[in-house]
């Protein structure tokens, strides 16, 4: 394995540090006036995404005000179902929405063929992050993993409970495969171009994994994820994978042992004790504030801090939030957690 001096890539590689790194979800968004600003120069979401010059400013923007260990390029986990030929919009107030895969047929109608070229603006955002960030700090690629991807496609829009995708899982299990091995496929070969094009670190979100029982998150989570890791490490070995399988309790202990990645992130329902006693000693964690906290702020805010510090900095570990920051966070308060962690 090739040794690194970034801060966190060396706590994926599994050593200890003094004091963690630190990034955050959606540490790019619209909680930083900045963010609002350079917002209204683009016509929609997805053209903010694919518009090289806006996605790069902004994934600097937050390295440059808060300082922290590593930036996670700009995008979006649909602009895989968007590339494979899926209508998808963001609509204000509303999010995404997405014309609904419901069977079969609507599943061949999608088509990886083109796929990298449709996403070849997210490489040179890559690429340009690669050569403007300062040479102590990661760049972190993303996907979704296939069941969270599956839910918007199949659902049509978030915010559900995934009913439709997850019956359609239970009644056909055959063709439901069908659409995440679509997914496991162009997922994996998104990745290692994101690797190609500079990114060091790559993390999978699963925010929809907490929706399944234990049979079928064994089958819709953690097999596709480790296939996508074996993959993925086929061409980059050396290159970290942290997972977030969100909402997903007890079961992200056999996600840790049976995927293969280095980080698992963690919401902030986990028991830290238990993440500290059971999670720690076979892999590194990311986590875990929770992003309501971070609004809050406060004395319980720097409380939360210090807990988290004290349970989990003693062993490899990465600060991050149980979720993504929310709009109405205060910054403030970001600046004031990177405070208090580089301080403890």
């Amino acid at each position: 394995m090739k040794t690194s001096k970034k801060l966190l890539v060396r706590a994926l590689n599994g050593e200890t540090l003094k004091t963690p790194p630190v990034w955050l979800m959606r540490q790019a968004g619209r909680y930083l006036p900045e963010y609002r600003a350079i917002r209204k120069n683009a016509r929609n979401f997805l053209h903010f995404c694919y518009t090289p010059d806006l996605a790069v400013e902004v994934t600097l923007q937050p390295i440059r005000r808060y300082d922290f260990d590593a930036a996670i390029m700009f995008s979006d986990i649909l602009v895989i179902p968007d590339a494979l030929g899926q209508q998808v919009q963001f609509k204000e107030g509303e999010g995404p929405v997405l014309e609904p895969v419901r069977n079969v047929e609507h599943i061949k109608a999608l088509s990886s063929q083109g796929v990298l070229d449709h996403l070849s603006s997210v490489f040179e955002v890559l690429s340009s992050l690669r050569k403007e960030l300062p040479d102590d700090k990661t760049l972190i690629g993303f996907a979704g993993a296939p069941w969270t991807v599956a839910i918007y496609m199949v659902e049509g829009r978030g915010g559900t409970q995934g009913e439709r995708a997850r019956i359609w899982a239970y009644q056909d299990p055959q063709s439901f495969s069908s659409l995440i091995d679509l997914l496991v496929e162009t997922t994996t070969e998104y990745l290692i171009n994101q690797i190609d094009h500079g990114a060091e670190v790559l993390q999978l979100f699963d925010t929809w994994s907490g929706l399944l029982a234990e049979e079928q998150f064994e089958r819709w989570v953690i097999d596709p994820t480790r296939r996508i890791i074996e993959g993925v490490h086929k061409v980059h070995p050396d290159v970290p994978i942290i997972g977030f399988a969100k909402g997903s309790g007890l079961l992200v202990e056999d996600y840790v042992r049976k995927t293969g990645v280095a980080g698992i992130s963690l919401d902030c329902n986990v028991p830290l004790s238990w993440v500290k006693d059971v999670l720690q000693p076979r892999v590194t964690i990311q986590g875990n504030l929770d992003n309501q906290l971070l609004v809050a702020g406060g004395d319980q805010l720097e409380i939360g801090v210090q807990k988290i510090m004290a349970n989990l900095n003693t062993g490899p570990f990465i600060f991050n939030l149980s979720h993504g920051i929310v709009p109405q966070t205060p910054p403030e308060h970001v600046a004031r957690v990177v405070e208090c962690i580089r301080s403890y």
